[in-house]
């Protein structure tokens, strides 16, 4: 695992979690690397990993080494992705995919090689493995929602509130390509695509950086990304989608939400309540519609079978299990003819990437509307 911060963190109890949840290929967790030398030492002993590296490139080289789970900011991600998967590695790669359409089409180029080898190209969007939205993709499949006609999703954090809040890697253009669009507004449009079935084909968008300047180690620094975002999105299925994302939402912790409204029915999610789904039935009577809560705890849900009895929550970081599992069952099961694979894989990420993009592409023409 390159990487040893949050993400490493999240993805370091993935690792060690999955084998004692689900039947999975045995693994071994050799090597964490990170830059500085000690630091990367004391994740390693915390994290509970075999070694520790400095130098990424000498680790992809090994024989030993089969997975590569990438954990980095986002600039790195393509240099490492590509290396990992020319040295016959499968790899996990933290989201969004890249900094820009360009290196995502680089990206995107080495892994249909690779896996013209038998190697997967693993993207990580995890919320799709949160039990109660693996439940509302369900529920969209099985035709209970009819048409999908409208789509709100939002995400929303409120750390950067504080204009003294400092300047960090996520706040410069060179080493996050965006900001609060890139970091949780992929999440947003990527749910969006995956509940719909549906793809952006035309964006409207808008962007704000609400504190322009923030403390640095040599003094007050130009913030370089957004602030906040927000887009009109249409999709090839017909149905339209707004989101909003902000890391400057006062009192909004991490609350990704998402609405579905179609022919037949509704559905509503928030991340802040991670077990509940809001299903509405609009084929029943009207004196029995409304809101229903179901409590995604059942053995029959998604993920569910492996974990506690009935009524006994999950929690935000089961969701990164669960996306190692799949990685695991999907190597495991690469070669027979039913193998569904795992998704969502590069070629995702790139066609987010673009959305993205015409998000900026928009902002930047006045909010005109930019055609994918």
């Amino acid at each position: 695992m390159i990487g040893y911060a949050f993400m490493g963190r999240a993805h370091s109890q993935a690792w060690r979690t999955v084998a004692a949840a689900f039947d999975v290929p045995e693994i071994a967790r050799r090597v964490i690397v990170g830059r500085d030398e000690d630091a990367v030492a004391a994740a390693a002993q915390r994290l509970d990993w075999e070694e520790h590296a400095t130098d990424w490139r000498e680790v992809i080289a090994r024989d030993d080494i089969d997975i590569v789970d990438i954990c980095t900011p986002g600039f790195l991600h393509a240099e490492i992705a590509i290396a990992a998967l020319e040295a016959g590695k499968h790899v996990l790669c933290e989201k969004p995919l890249a900094n820009d359409t360009a290196e995502a089409e680089q990206m995107v180029a080495a892994a249909e090689a690779a896996q013209a080898r038998g190697q997967i190209a693993a993207l990580g969007f995890t919320y799709r493995r949160v039990p109660a939205l693996a439940l509302a993709k369900r529920f969209v499949e099985d035709g209970r929602l009819g048409t999908i006609r409208q789509v709100k999703a939002s995400y929303l954090q409120d750390w950067l509130v504080d204009e003294d809040a400092g300047m960090s890697w996520r706040l410069r253009r060179e080493t996050a390509g965006s900001g609060a669009l890139g970091d949780i507004g992929s999440h947003a449009v990527d749910q969006v695509q995956h509940l719909t079935g549906q793809q952006v084909t035309a964006v409207r968008g808008r962007l704000a950086t609400i504190v322009p300047r923030r403390p640095g180690e040599d003094g007050l620094e130009d913030v370089t990304v957004d602030d906040a975002a927000w887009a009109s999105l249409e999709l090839d299925g017909g149905a339209l989608a707004s989101v909003e994302v902000s890391r400057m939402a006062t009192g909004a912790k991490n609350r990704l939400s998402v609405e579905l409204f179609g022919s037949a029915g509704a559905l509503r999610f928030d991340l802040e309540s991670p077990n509940e789904l809001w299903f509405h039935d609009a084929t029943l009577p009207v004196a029995e519609q409304g809101l229903r809560r179901v409590l995604v705890t059942e053995p029959e849900h998604p993920y569910l079978e492996a974990w506690w009895p009935q009524g006994h929550v999950l929690g935000w970081e089961n969701a990164f299990t669960h996306q190692v599992r799949d990685l695991l069952i999907a190597i495991r099961d690469r070669e027979r003819p039913d193998a569904s694979g795992f998704s969502p894989d590069f070629a995702d990420g790139l066609a987010l990437q673009r959305v993205l993009d015409a998000v900026i592409a928009s902002d930047a023409a006045d909010g005109a509307t930019i055609t994918l």
